[in-house]
């Protein structure tokens, strides 16, 4: 006997029509998810209102208060219980739902809100009286009468008291007024003009200010700097670059730190669309392949990115939270940060991080208590060979070296006199060559302080940049194959692959279709050998679905450049004459991202001598 489908009843489905509390709280798990959606809808409504202060209060993680205080224009009486109605605005009138200059336009923050919590609003308009008007749970209240000099205090209570299961889903207080806190720190990065306070008031009382941004004056980049280094910290400007960049009616401005300045996970990475903070994997993709050549890849860059443009060129009405984006044509929002970035740190040249001098005089500073027996230094080459194989491989290095610069064969270290007629090589950037240590670091005098430097890391990265510079004028030598490979992909994969085809050609890479959804392998990176040409290929489609482009082709090019570069390097353990050191140092000076090695880390130390004398206790 068949055994009946549970799905399929006897009786027909009758299509309700929802109530409107339903229908609230339905859209309430859309636009808040969590007391930092809440916080973000309510600063977002006042930056809207055109407020110059805004003050924001939470309790218990903004589980049991959030309350938002601004000096904005206010809401009239009449429209408070409007307000509080689904898909009301003032933002827009409806006519064009592309063309939107404001943060809010949807209408659905406070009636969601209204929905899930208890929600009172307290406004003044100039040349009226204060009102109020409070909603719970969805059940709107009559407009009464309410003491307020000015602006608009949005109070929210128990929020999900209404939707007790999402509850259950909210995490510990102290996370969520972490997160609550970086959305405020976000909102303050895109409005250095207004005056941020958020306080947490957990337990009764006065409270603590937990994060508090006063308004910046100065043209946009001296208020931005100095809002960025009071939001994010004042290591990151100091070490940050400007960023200004137009192309085709899109704007790019902010600041991108040195790659030497770089963060083990992607914390501090922030990024603006026509000032709305966003998080979109696109505009994340193209920030970390501006980087991709200046860091490993478990180092992350430091950025806070604004993208400015006409609103018909991006659609925000993506989502109800406005968290992400969609451009008109993200190929060239994409090229304008990765284009903007590499020029902006190929004009840094050997710039490095100054939280680099900070930890090696930290390093330096006596301890109370000193390990027993101290770790090995750290040595980012191979294990260092033998006597008799470094003899070898010295005078094996010989004529390569003398390639890159004059005499580049000495085995002493003796300062060479500097010509009467000269300027002083001490009042170059990285000084004047006084020494070697270890045979491995080079100690310079500049006119203020001194720089030591990694020989064999600062002559990796000049090879790098010469080769990488000999593949860009000469072209990248391909190997055809002797039998084209086959690789059957899907119809959509083979189409993605085809489109940037011409792309790969540039790499060395042939590809042609082979029929249906068939491509042929002809032609491959010369420079890469052997190569595995479906994995490759998989490699590429993975890349283009995830973020739009493939660096796979590029990446492997490029470590095989590193890694001759490695090899074609002066050694850690040769010595090196005076004039050796200083020719080094000249070329460090006129190439490049010489501030880092291929792997992102410092090539040089600079140390203040005013530092240096602190260490001694003779400030």
């Amino acid at each position: 006997m068949a055994q009946a489908n549970p799905n399929i009843s006897d009786s027909r489905p009758v299509i309700r029509q929802l109530d409107d509390a339903a229908i609230n709280r339905i859209a309430a798990g859309e636009v808040v998810e969590r007391p930092a959606s809440a916080v973000k809808e309510l600063v977002e409504n006042a930056i809207d209102a055109g407020s110059t202060r805004i003050a924001i209060d939470i309790a218990d993680g903004g589980k049991t208060l959030i309350r938002v205080t601004d000096d904005g224009c206010g809401i009239a009486a009449d429209d408070l219980p409007l307000a509080l109605s689904r898909h009301a605005t003032s933002k827009i009138d409806g006519s064009d739902l592309l063309n939107i200059h404001t943060f809010g336009f949807r209408g659905e923050a406070l009636p969601s809100l209204g929905a899930v919590g208890r929600l009172t609003i307290t406004s003044r308009v100039p040349g009226a009286e204060a009102a109020s008007v409070h909603v719970s749970g969805g059940r709107i209240e009559a407009v009464k009468p309410a003491a307020l000099r000015a602006g608009t205090v949005v109070e929210l209570r128990d929020l999900f008291f209404a939707t007790p299961a999402r509850l259950k889903f909210m995490r510990t207080d102290r996370a969520e007024a972490q997160a609550i806190t970086d959305t405020v720190k976000r909102l303050a990065m895109a409005e250095p003009a207004i005056t941020f306070a958020l306080r947490d008031v957990s337990g009764g009382g006065e409270g603590r200010v937990t994060f508090r941004a006063d308004r910046e004056n100065g043209d946009l980049f001296d208020a931005l700097h100095a809002r960025l280094a009071r939001v994010i910290g004042r290591e990151f400007a100091e070490n940050a670059l400007q960023i200004d960049a137009m192309r085709e009616g899109i704007r790019l401005y902010g600041y991108a730190a040195l790659p030497t300045y770089s963060r083990g996970a992607a914390v501090a990475q922030y990024l603006f669309v026509n000032g709305r903070p966003v998080r979109d994997k696109m505009l994340t993709g193209a920030l970390r392949a501006a980087y991709f050549d200046f860091l490993s890849r478990d180092r992350h860059p430091a950025a806070a990115l604004f993208i400015d443009c006409d609103p018909t060129l991006v659609d925000v009405n993506v989502h109800p939270a406005k968290s992400e984006v969609r451009f008109r044509d993200p190929g060239v929002a994409r090229g304008l940060i990765v284009s903007a970035l590499r020029h902006a740190l190929a004009e840094a040249g050997h710039r490095a991080s100054s939280t680099v001098a900070n930890a090696t005089l930290g390093a330096m500073r006596p301890e109370a208590a000193q390990p027993a027996q101290p770790a090995p230094a750290r040595v980012y080459q191979m294990d260092r060979p033998s006597a008799a194989a470094r003899h070898t491989a010295y005078r094996a290095q010989a004529p390569g070296f003398a390639e890159l610069s004059q005499d580049y064969s000495g085995s002493i270290v003796e300062p060479a006199p500097v010509a009467a007629e000269e300027p002083p090589a001490q009042d170059l950037p990285l000084g004047a060559a006084r020494g070697q240590v270890h045979e491995n670091y080079i100690i310079a005098q500049t006119a203020d302080g001194m720089v030591i430097v990694d020989q064999h890391a600062a002559h990796e990265r000049l090879v790098y940049e010469k080769l990488k510079h000999q593949m860009a004028e000469n072209g990248v030598a391909a190997q055809a194959l002797l039998i084209p490979e086959i690789v059957e992909l899907s119809d959509g994969d083979c189409a993605r692959l085809l489109a940037v085809a011409d792309d790969l050609t540039r790499l060395g890479l042939t590809l042609e279709p082979f029929g249906g959804g068939a491509i042929a392998v002809r032609e491959t990176p010369a420079i890469l050998g052997e190569v595995d040409a479906r994995a490759m290929i998989l490699d590429i489609l993975d890349e283009l679905a995830d973020q739009g482009e493939s660096q796979t082709v590029q990446a492997r090019i490029e470590a095989i450049l590193s890694r001759v570069a490695c090899h074609g390097s002066v050694r850690s353990g040769r010595r090196m004459r005076a004039e050796e050191m200083n020719a080094l140092l000249r070329e460090m000076e006129a190439t490049p991202h010489s501030g880092q090695c291929n792997h992102g880390r410092p090539t040089y130390v600079e140390l203040k001598l005013s530092d240096i004398e602190r260490l001694f206790g003779r400030s």
